[in-house]
């Protein structure tokens, strides 16, 4: 199942995508939009374009598990793109996830504008990867 995972940011929103098999998860875009309504229309076009199934959107958690605004904004944003989309929508913890994305670009050099750039699609990629990694331990694998 082709299945787009979603990092929500207040300017840059990240985009990822996974082959059909749910086995290589590919950085697919990254959205610059700070409006929400129009960021989920944008979003909602990527699934379609991408043939997604399922969107999966992270969901930004404080370190002691704790949700705060921004949990509550990607809660609501999920909901929103569920509706938009007529897809599932699943909600997946993305601690940690930016921090792992950097890492990933400090390994290959990625630095400047160029990393700017990416990193929230990067980070997409970190979210999409634990997403399946979930999948397939609790049996849901094609």
């Amino acid at each position: 199942m082709i299945i787009l995972s979603v990092d929500l940011g207040k300017a840059r929103t990240g985009l990822a995508v996974c082959d059909r098999g749910e086995v290589l998860a590919s950085p697919l875009k990254v959205i610059a939009e700070r409006d929400p309504e129009r960021l989920i229309e944008k979003i909602a076009l990527a699934a379609r374009e991408a043939g997604a199934q399922e969107i999966v959107v992270g969901l930004p958690r404080n370190m002691d598990g704790s949700e705060g605004e921004s949990a509550q904004s990607a809660r609501e944003a999920a909901a929103r793109l569920g509706e938009a989309t007529g897809l599932p929508v699943a909600l997946s913890d993305e601690r940690g996830t930016t921090i792992t994305a950097h890492n990933y670009l400090n390994v290959t050099n990625t630095r400047g504008k160029k990393r700017k750039a990416v990193v929230d699609a990067v980070a997409a990629v970190v979210i999409l990867e634990d997403y399946l990694r979930a999948r397939r331990s609790q049996g849901k694998e094609i």
